[in-house]
């Protein structure tokens, strides 16, 4: 069987990464929920709580699962739910094989210095050839959209 693919723009990434956003959020509320007590001010980080938030388990929340759901998503499915239910995904660029787990690492610390710019690493997207973030090109790897 042959597959065709085409490059994968800005705003078909970004309606794979609100996808994504939701399904952690799914995930991260019931967390908060059970953790925090049902603490609405320390699970949305209001600052009214009168109790002090637990800084290491915002940094698992906030650092830890959405690296781990990346990059596992990455290598085993060849891209997050989002990515996959817009029929994404995320490639080798060379290759076209699935991701190995230093690009993936690689690939998700390139989202730092994408960010870091005014967001200007994921912008990149829209304008280059090969719809690569700065991110993609850190890690040489592309997305692509099965047609």
């Amino acid at each position: 069987m042959t597959y065709k693919y085409e490059y994968a723009g800005f705003w078909l990434r970004v309606g794979a990464t609100i996808i994504d956003t939701l399904i952690i959020l799914l995930a991260v509320i019931p967390a908060a929920w059970i953790f925090y007590h049902g603490d609405m001010d320390l699970i949305f980080s209001t600052g009214l709580s009168d109790r002090q938030s637990s800084p290491w388990f915002d940094a698992m929340i906030n650092y830890v699962f959405p690296f781990i759901y990346s990059i596992l998503f990455w290598i085993f499915l060849k891209g997050t739910p989002g990515k996959r239910l817009m029929r994404l995904k995320v490639l080798d660029e060379q290759t076209g094989h699935p991701l190995t787990w230093g690009q993936a690492i690689l690939r998700y610390i390139g989202y730092f210095p994408s960010t870091l710019v005014l967001f200007l690493g994921f912008f990149w997207i829209a304008f280059d050839s090969k719809k690569q973030g700065w991110h993609d090109k850190m890690a040489k790897t592309v997305v692509v959209r099965e047609l």
